[in-house]
Parts: C-alpha cells; sequence; structure tokens
C-alpha cells in the first residue's frame, strides 16, 4: 500500500485527466445530441437524412476505431490532432450519437395537443420547439443522459491506448514499475465509483431542479 501512496500524484493527475475527457466530450455530445435530434424531427428530408447518416455511423462504428483514426490516420493526409482533442472528439461524437436518440424519442413523446395549441397561437417552428417542445421534453431527456454521462466517463477509459495519461493509463504505469496489479486496480475502481456516483448525483440534482420548476409553471398557467 505504501507503494500507491508513492504513486498517488500520478493517480491523482490521472483522475483530473479522466475528469477533462469526460466534461469535454460530455459538453460536445450534449450539443450534437440536440442537433442530430431535432435535425431527425425536422420536416425536410435531406435533413432527417443527414441526421441518419451521422446517427447510424457513430452508433455503428466502434468508438475506439474512430479515436484510432481521429489519432493515427488523419496525420497522413495532413491533420494532426493532439491525444486529448482525439479523444474528446471520439468518445463526444460517439455518445453524442445515442444522444442524439434520447432527444428525438423525448421530442416525439410530447402530445400532439400541444403540438396543435402552438401552432393555433400562430408559433413558428422555431417559437414551438424553444417555448413548448423541448421544455416538456427535457424532464424525459435528463434520466438518459445521465445514464449515458456514466457511459461515457467509463468509455474514456480507452484513450489511456492513444498515451493519454488518464486514470487507466495511470493504474497500468504503477503496474509496469512496481510489478502490483490487485492494488492499483483496486484503487481506480474506486475512483471510478466515487466520479460516477458524483456525475449521477449532479444529475439527479438537475432533474429534481428541473421537475420544480417544471411543477411551478404548470401551477402558475393554472
Amino acid at each position: 500500500m505504501e507503494m500507491i501512496v508513492e504513486f498517488s500524484p500520478l493517480l491523482l493527475n490521472g483522475t483530473w485527466v479522466t475528469l477533462q475527457i469526460t466534461l469535454a466530450a460530455a459538453a460536445l455530445a450534449l450539443v450534437i445530441s440536440f442537433v442530430v435530434g431535432l435535425a431527425r424531427c425536422s420536416r425536410n428530408a435531406m435533413v432527417r437524412t443527414i441526421g441518419l447518416i451521422y446517427l447510424e455511423f457513430f452508433r455503428g462504428t466502434s468508438a475506439l476505431v474512430q479515436m484510432f483514426f481521429m489519432f493515427y490516420v488523419l496525420p497522413l493526409i495532413g491533420i494532426s490532432v493532439s491525444p486529448m482533442v482525439a479523444g474528446v472528439l471520439a468518445c463526444g461524437l460517439n455518445l453524442g450519437s445515442y444522444g442524439s436518440e434520447v432527444v428525438r424519442g423525448a421530442i416525439n413523446s410530447v402530445g400532439k395537443p400541444q403540438r396543435e395549441a402552438a401552432l393555433s397561437l400562430n408559433y413558428t417552428t422555431v417559437q414551438m420547439y424553444r417555448y413548448v417542445l423541448i421544455p416538456q421534453a427535457l424532464p424525459v431527456m435528463i434520466p438518459s443522459f445521465g445514464n449515458l454521462l456514466i457511459e461515457l466517463m467509463k468509455l474514456t477509459a480507452v484513450t489511456s491506448l492513444i498515451t493519454l495519461t488518464d486514470l487507466t493509463f495511470a493504474a497500468q504505469i504503477v503496474r509496469s514499475q512496481t510489478g502490483m496489479t490487485l492494488e492499483p486496480f483496486v484503487v481506480i475502481l474506486v475512483i471510478y465509483f466515487m466520479i460516477a456516483s458524483v456525475l449521477i448525483g449532479i444529475v439527479d440534482l438537475i432533474a429534481w431542479r428541473v421537475a420544480r420548476s417544471r411543477g411551478r409553471s404548470l401551477k402558475l398557467e393554472h
């Protein structure tokens, strides 16, 4: 255990790198989720097709292969990206495809009368989505987004394969330099669990606040 204490700065740095990748990729995935999800709900056939192609490509291919492509193949055509950028892009683009289905499903779950009411008020399409559909779909999205966030955090472990010193890579360094296998991987299991617990707590808090504000708005409407 003394060895683990000795290598604790390395493990802490790996934890910080993992958090950076998770948060950056989550922000990218959130944007993509709404862009592609709303594109899939569009009345324009071309926009829907583009959204569908993106969805099927990134959902149907491995995130690891996507990351290797960005890090090892793109430089061959003159586009060089750092390991951090490649990791964030691969994780964000991949999880964004799954998130887009969450957005599309949540928006489609809003009842037809709500859409008809928006049209009767002469709302434009943008106004209808902004003031009616998305606010009502948001509480439905949050739990699924929370699950995807945890999956994203776990997916960051694959970035260790492109030389990023994340939590998993740090544990491998400890293992190679000390010969210990059990201790470092038990430690990072605990750290991953702690990170996931914090993320779940944050998502639950957001869901509670959204539900509470939604309840207030309903009272005001009545």
